[in-house]
C-alpha cells in the first residue's frame, strides 16, 4: 500500500534493514541513521527521493527511497523499495572483503588456558 509519506522506523522495517521497528526507532534516535544529511527522529516523514545514511557497526549503506510500503513483505519486494549509491555498495563490499581476511583474535587458541598460562593471567591482571 503505497501513500506519499511513512514513518521512517516503518520504511526501514518495511525495507528489511532492522528486524522489528523498534530497532529500527532505536537506530535513528540513536543517530544512526540520516535523512538527507539531517538528523532525524522516528516519526519522521519519508518521501520517495529522499536520501538515507544507514549505520550498522562499521557498514554504511547510502540508498535513495524509490517507494513507500507500509507492510513488510518479501525480501525481493522489500529491495524494490530502495536504490543503493554504487559508491555505497562498493565501500561496503570493501569493508566485508577485509573483515573475511582479518585472522580472529581468538585463532590459535586451543581450548582451556594452561596452569601457566592462568599463572600469567593472575600475574597481570591481579599484579
Amino acid at each position: 500500500m503505497n501513500d506519499e509519506h511513512l514513518r521512517i522506523d516503518k520504511w526501514l522495517w518495511a525495507a528489511r534493514f532492522f528486524k522489528t521497528r523498534s530497532l529500527a526507532a532505536k537506530a535513528v534516535d540513536g543517530g544512526k541513521v540520516r535523512v538527507n544529511g539531517e538528523g532525524a527522529k522516528p516519526s519522521r516523514a519519508l518521501k520517495p527521493g529522499d536520501e538515507l545514511s544507514i549505520r550498522m557497526g562499521e557498514l554504511e549503506w547510502v540508498v535513495e527511497v524509490k517507494a513507500l510500503s507500509r507492510s513488510r513483505g518479501p525480501a525481493a519486494q522489500a529491495a524494490l523499495l530502495y536504490a543503493e549509491r554504487e559508491d555505497s555498495r562498493a565501500r561496503r563490499e570493501a569493508a566485508i572483503a577485509k573483515r573475511k581476511t582479518q585472522r580472529h583474535p581468538a585463532a590459535g587458541v586451543k581450548g582451556r588456558p594452561t596452569k601457566k598460562d592462568r599463572r600469567m593471567i593472575h600475574r597481570f591482571t591481579d599484579g
